[in-house]
């Protein structure tokens, strides 16, 4: 099989979704959705996020109050925001969580740069770079864990897919362009108080605990099944 047939069949799965989940021009609907912010939002909403987040550099959003709480909550001037999102008009990708949505965030993440001039890493290339908005699975506290074990060669892809059904992840929107960032309105802004940084902290800590004892029962269940990242990205050469 030609490489550039195996990184296609690599990404069926989210090729198939494409044509499903972008929402047509007809599309109504918005959403309630939340933001974190360390410093609270100056100036117009913006794609201006540091450039190696999970979906490429973009104004990120979660369907879930208390996730980004805990990325915030070590700041004193921490905001949390709730927001209104329009998507109508929006070219929008939609990945469900598994092999193809951890590999978008490898690219994104700067993980796929040792096969740079490959036909998986164009495909991961080309559909971060077309679209206003991607919605996905968040990476939190407890997936951070595995993700980074699938990424080291600690994991299988069938130990992450397995991690991933296991786990209830929210949904994140990453806001990629400026026409996706007009969409967006401020609905309430709240300061987060010390006695809710000092809670959320503690909770952080759980959460990546419970995400560590739950890659290492995984990984010993799955550790002769399935293909390692490095396998993975050198069949997509």
């Amino acid at each position: 099989m030609e490489n550039a047939e195996i990184a296609k069949g690599i990404c069926t799965g989210i090729s198939q979704r494409e044509s499903a989940d972008v929402l047509s021009s007809g599309t109504d609907e918005i959403v309630t959705l939340y933001h974190g912010s360390k410093a609270g939002i100056r100036g117009s909403i913006a794609p201006i996020s540091r450039k190696r987040c999970d979906f490429g550099k973009g104004f990120y959003m979660g369907t879930e109050r208390a996730q980004p709480l805990t990325l915030i909550c070590n700041y004193p001037n921490a905001r949390i925001y709730t927001l209104r999102v329009d998507l109508t008009d929006l070219k929008i990708l939609d990945v469900e969580a598994g092999l193809d949505w951890a590999l978008l965030i490898a690219y994104n993440r700067g993980k796929m740069e040792s096969v740079k001039d490959s036909a998986i890493y164009k495909r991961f290339a080309d559909l971060s770079e077309s679209y206003d908005m991607i919605i996905g699975d968040i990476a939190n506290d407890r997936m951070f864990v595995v993700l980074d074990r699938f990424f080291h060669g600690e994991i299988t892809d069938m130990a992450l897919i397995n991690s991933l059904s296991a786990l209830k992840l929210g949904k994140q929107y990453a806001a990629l362009t400026e026409k996706a960032c007009k969409k967006v309105v401020i609905l309430d802004e709240q300061e987060l108080t010390w006695q809710d940084c000092d809670k959320l902290k503690q909770e952080s800590e759980a959460n990546r605990s419970k995400g560590i004892a739950m890659a290492d029962e995984i990984c010993r269940k799955y550790r002769r099944e399935g293909r390692f990242f490095d396998e993975i990205l050198k069949a997509g050469k």
